[in-house]
């Protein structure tokens, strides 16, 4: 799978060569095809990601979640952009 999109990221500019790597080692590892299986892959990428004291912004976030969706057809993509969608407005309204 070709990652084309990352090359000239702005958001990789300054990233830290720890977080870089961790989304190079995140956009090559092996990824679910099912939006069912999407945020239990993301939340263990994210409790790696912690455990190694990387912290992510919400637009890094967000490249992550595009590099996930690119094996998923795209009503799966659309699925999980709806609950991405609704989960971000719950941290955003504090519920």
């Amino acid at each position: 799978m070709a990652y084309d999109f990352l090359n000239n990221n702005p958001l990789l500019q300054n990233m830290s060569p720890e977080k870089l790597q961790f989304l190079m080692n995140f956009a090559s590892s092996k990824k679910p095809t099912e939006m069912k299986d999407m945020m239990p892959f993301l939340l263990s990428a994210m409790n790696s990601a912690k455990a190694g004291n990387i912290q992510f912004t919400e637009p890094e976030t967000d490249l992550l979640v595009t590099i996930l969706k690119q094996n998923m057809s795209s009503e799966e993509a659309a699925k999980a952009d709806k609950i991405l969608s609704v989960m971000k407005n719950a941290r955003k309204n504090g519920s």
